[in-house]
């Protein structure tokens, strides 16, 4: 009985914890969305944020409560945007997109005002003088974009960050590190690109980097489809219009557009 006695008092102390367990559980449970669960199912769960939430799970749950749309996430692309608004009945165009660097200068040929020999760092550089190069406007270099890049889309070499399109899913978190404001979101299917941001004026532009635009509108003035324009000292293309004659390119004698 010494040994049998507490075996019984246990199995019947189980017994009431496994039956309060049980109705805590039946009384005591959080609703399930099923429908924010099958959402959360369709994303690829990076939790990068790209989609303006904290998470995939955030994201499910904006979506099933109305607050989101369902095209939203960079990573998962056309195919999850195509996937959640199946589950949601609704029809949803998407295009892929990606990320541009607007610079098209490097360390050879972009002058610089002084040597920096501070932390590796774009948004350090530029908080003294705008940075060591003579273009205000130009990419500095120290890769901020790319430590941002949760997919290792962007890569830098010789001081030139470049993006590989294969990888990149566009979700803008470079964009949001670099301090220049050098990167936009654009889409995949482009048929030309500016690679320049100098908004400058004058022979200024000219002497600090050889490949940046002059606004001399030789671009604008051949352009048969009204794509391109210059706006701010700087040509700026609509890609709707842009049916990639090249003719601008050819027009443009610094070799800004690509």
């Amino acid at each position: 009985m010494e040994i049998v006695l507490p075996v019984i008092i246990l199995g019947i102390i189980g017994l009431i914890a496994g039956v309060g367990l049980s109705l805590a559980s039946k009384f005591m449970a959080v609703p399930v969305d099923e429908k924010q669960e099958k959402l959360r199912e369709c994303l690829p769960g990076a939790n990068c944020g790209a989609c303006g939430y904290s998470g995939c799970d955030g994201y499910a749950a904006a979506v099933a409560e109305g607050k989101a749309e369902p095209g939203n996430c960079p990573p998962g692309g056309t195919d999850t945007a195509a996937a959640m608004a199946e589950i949601l009945g609704v029809e949803i165009k998407t295009e892929q997109k990606i990320a541009h660097i607007a610079c098209g200068g490097n360390p050879e040929i972009t002058k610089r005002k002084y040597d920096y020999s501070g932390m590796q760092s774009c948004s350090a550089a530029s908080l003294l003088h705008s940075g060591p190069l003579e273009c205000a406007f130009g990419c500095i270099g120290f890769g901020d974009c790319a430590k941002a890049c949760p997919f290792g889309a962007i890569t830098v070499k010789n001081g030139k960050p470049s993006v590989c399109e294969e990888i990149c899913v566009g979700c803008g978190l470079c964009a949001k590190a670099c301090p220049k404001a050098l990167i936009s979101i654009i889409p995949k299917d482009r048929k030309m690109t500016v690679n320049c941001a100098n908004k400058a004026k004058g022979a200024a532009v000219a002497k600090a980097c050889s490949v940046s635009c002059l606004a001399c509108k030789m671009c604008e003035k051949v352009c048969e489809t009204g794509a391109i324009k210059v706006v701010d000292n700087l040509a700026v293309i609509d890609y709707s219009l842009c049916n990639g004659c090249g003719k601008c390119k050819e027009a443009c004698k610094r070799n800004v557009l690509v």
